[in-house]
């Protein structure tokens, strides 16, 4: 019986392999082909001498008379200098377009040049290419070109030979720039895919969120402010910007207005965070805690204002006076650019989760003082007002992408629907039950970094290259949004790793989540966060010189472009090049690796 299904699976897999070799094509008679091996020949041989290093080059012409057609009596003899370069052509006169032999003399090694046929009106027509050998000798067979003339014409060849020393060519030149483009385009796109990437690897760890938990209540009142904060947020920061107006234009009222707000910032978190002053125990603790929380928020936001504006203001003071070093000045205008970009979702941001952090504690405490029946009430009540909120924001995200204009489908069905669904889930739960929200938002969170992780990069870039133009900004773009999706997977799967004695040990003081983050979680994936982004700068390096192929910029770019110019030998320079940055990076991240983890 055991070989009998032994049989069977060996027939299946032959017939797998079968129809795989069918449905990819393979075809062994290809391999044979004189052209597929002449044009193999020739890219290899073009791919072994990258156009990198060129020498400067002395052109030589040698010229032998030839007669078409044959003039009465037959061509008359010359005498040949055959002290230098010199070619001698069999028969001497012929037909138009008749076939004769060229064979040259004494001409640079391993030279090459077009033989040209030249009229007695001068213009240059090529019949073919010379190619000389180690020893100086060629021997070529070329058809004359249909001018009759019984005045002797020319048969000239043309080559260069190389003199002085080498220097880098032009390819080299902009190989040389474009692969620093592309190491510094990976460097950009891994710092910022680091940075956001931290955060996420902490709601994408299911050892983390699988006890955060919350009562029906407590959910729907977050999800309710959640919107309520975007838009407060977004209109305290245009406030914001507009009280920082005045001193965004004088750097000297900027960076004393910045140090200003630093210390009274600083001054009051020390004071409002002394224990006898925000007690939760008591009312005026939790006020002073709200108060505290709102107060670092606002200055915070503002703070983060006019630093960008001194960034912006310094930049363009320093750019013009530090010459070459202006690029220094040029970083400075760019990152408060980029600073000033990010003030309102990052306000948004912050007012929104106050904002929910509120109206979570304000849900708990009416779950632990309500009766039953009004507990059942507001557990009603809250779970299908927060459904209809969340199916009304889903429904205006699809009215947005599909440009759907018909409100009853987009806002008020997706309301409804929302709604029963709240119902439906405040009926089935008692409002004292936790439920698993923070299995909830693990499972987003996979959802989305998986769903980003499955679309490369180079897909990414097209996008990008549309959003902000083809260049090596739109090559950041997309590296960056995939590594924040690769990086978040891997980092989460690390704290996943780590061990439970910690976290118990800490939280047994007392601590809250994010103590328990800061002193049990981050001193073990220290070291792995370090090895895997390091290896994942050695990845987005290799990545940078493909996305360069849909308009990511780099070097692959400029690959891209001399393989469909099919100047192979210049793209050869750029395959070197790869090769060699992909290689020291390779052994650059390995010694910093031994050294740091």
């Amino acid at each position: 019986m055991r070989t009998l299904l032994y049989t069977f699976a060996i027939i299946i897999g032959i017939i797998i392999y079968a129809y795989g070799f069918q449905v990819t094509q393979v075809d062994l008679d290809e391999l044979g082909s004189p052209t597929r091996q002449e044009s193999l020949r020739r890219i290899l041989r073009a791919l072994a001498r990258p156009d990198f290093i060129e020498y400067e080059k002395e052109e030589f012409q040698v010229e032998t008379p030839i007669y078409v057609p044959c003039p009465a009596g037959g061509a008359p003899a010359s005498a040949l200098d055959q002290s230098g370069p010199y070619m001698v052509v069999t028969p001497p006169c012929a037909e138009p377009e008749t076939e004769v032999s060229v064979e040259g003399f004494n001409f640079a090694p391993n030279t090459e040049g077009p033989l040209n046929f030249i009229p007695p009106s001068g213009v240059s027509l090529q019949l073919g290419r010379i190619a000389s050998d180690g020893s100086g000798h060629f021997a070529l067979t070329v058809k004359l070109r249909d001018r009759a003339s019984p005045e002797p014409q020319l048969l000239r060849a043309v080559t260069r030979r190389s003199i002085g020393g080498p220097r880098l060519s032009q390819n080299g030149i902009d190989t040389i720039d474009k692969i620093l483009e592309t190491v510094f385009m990976a460097l950009l796109a891994t710092t910022a895919g680091t940075i956001l990437a931290i955060p996420l690897s902490f709601f994408a760890a299911q050892n983390l969120m699988r006890t955060v938990t919350s009562p029906v209540p407590s959910i729907a009142l977050s999800i309710l402010a959640a919107p309520l904060g975007i838009l407060i947020g977004g209109q305290v920061a245009g406030w914001l910007i507009k009280l920082g107006l005045p001193l965004a234009s004088n750097l000297a009222a900027n960076g004393v207005g910045l140090i200003v707000i630093a210390l009274l910032l600083m001054a009051a978190m020390r004071w409002l965070a002394t224990p006898a002053e925000t007690d939760p125990k008591t009312a005026s603790g939790r006020l002073w805690q709200v108060g505290a929380l709102l107060l670092a928020s606002i200055g915070g936001i503002l703070l983060f204002l006019l630093l960008s504006n001194l960034a912006v203001n310094v930049g363009e003071l320093l750019t013009p006076r530090l010459g070459r070093m202006g690029f220094l000045g040029n970083f400075l205008t760019k990152l408060g650019e980029i600073l000033q970009l990010l003030i309102v979702p990052i306000c948004a941001l912050i007012t929104a989760g106050v904002l929910m952090n509120l109206a979570g504690q304000l849900g708990q405490k009416l779950v632990e003082r309500a009766t039953d029946q009004l507990g059942w009430l507001l557990n009603l009540l809250l779970a299908a007002l927060a459904g209809a909120v969340l199916f009304l924001l889903i429904g205006l995200a699809v009215e947005w992408l599909y440009e759907i204009r018909t409100p009853m489908n987009t806002r008020i069905i997706p309301a409804l629907v929302g709604a029963a669904a709240g119902l439906f889930i405040g009926l089935r739960t008692r409002y004292d039950d936790s439920l698993p929200v923070g299995l909830t938002i693990y499972s987003v969170t996979r959802t989305v970094l998986n769903a980003l992780r499955s679309i490369e990069a180079l897909i990414m870039v097209i996008v990008f290259a549309v959003w902000v133009g083809i260049g090596p900004f739109a090559g950041v773009l997309a590296l960056g949004l995939h590594t924040v999706a690769s990086l978040a997977k891997l980092y989460s799967e690390q704290v996943e790793s780590i061990m439970d004695g910690p976290l118990e040990a800490v939280l047994a003081t007392g601590a809250n989540r994010l103590q328990m983050i800061v002193y049990a979680v981050i001193p073990q994936i220290i070291p792995p966060y370090i090895s895997f982004t390091m290896y994942r700068w050695d990845i987005n390096v290799r990545m940078s010189t493909i996305i360069g192929f849909a308009g990511g910029g780099g070097i692959g770019f400029l690959l891209q472009q001399n393989i469909n110019l099919l100047n192979y030998r210049a793209a050869s320079a750029q395959i070197f090049a790869i090769a060699i940055v992909v290689s020291l990076m390779d052994y650059i991240s390995s010694a910093l690796r031994q050294r740091v983890v």
